[in-house]
């Protein structure tokens, strides 16, 4: 699986970088702030959201702490996606947030 830290991710972003950022945390914990951009998808809801991905872009998966994103992108890599793990989660991610 590859990985990115969450400061990687948050200098690609502030370089203007366009990612596709899935948040695959829970309503309340997305209430508390996500990054800006990111699609909303609980984990529990992948397997039935993935249809509505597209398999050319890459994904960076994102949750609080890295592992349930690490879950989420070891199943879609499994099904043909392109993503990559940001470690550490929004607990590591220091930019900004909406």
């Amino acid at each position: 699986m590859k990985r990115f830290t969450a400061k990687e991710v948050q200098e690609k972003l502030e370089n203007g970088e366009q990612l596709n950022i899935i948040d695959v945390r829970e309503v309340d914990e997305v209430k508390e702030g996500k990054i800006p951009d990111a699609i909303h998808i609980p984990l529990g809801l992948v397997e039935f959201k993935m249809n509505e991905l597209d398999k050319k872009k890459q994904y960076v998966m994102v949750c609080r702490s890295g592992a349930r994103s690490g879950r989420a992108a070891t199943y879609l890599e499994g099904q043909g996606f392109d993503v990559i793990n940001m470690d550490g989660g929004m607990m590591s991610y220091e930019g900004k947030t909406n």
